[in-house]
């Protein structure tokens, strides 16, 4: 059983990489990304934020 903390960090990850993603940001899966310029990490944080507000938005509406 994955406890709660690996559970997290594996949600944020998912979040993280669909976010890359979505802006073209290419993410490499070993964890080190720091080739990325401020412009492309600024992006992928930018849209994880906004998934995450939009993910609790939608849990409040199902409340």
């Amino acid at each position: 059983m994955m406890s709660s903390t690996k559970k997290n960090k594996a949600a944020l990850n998912s979040i993280k990489m669909q976010a890359a993603n979505e802006v073209g940001v290419p993410l490499k899966d070993n964890g080190y990304n720091g080739d990325l310029t401020s412009k492309q990490a600024g992006s992928v944080g930018g849209q994880m934020v906004k998934k995450m507000i939009e993910s609790y938005e939608m849990s409040n509406q199902n409340q």
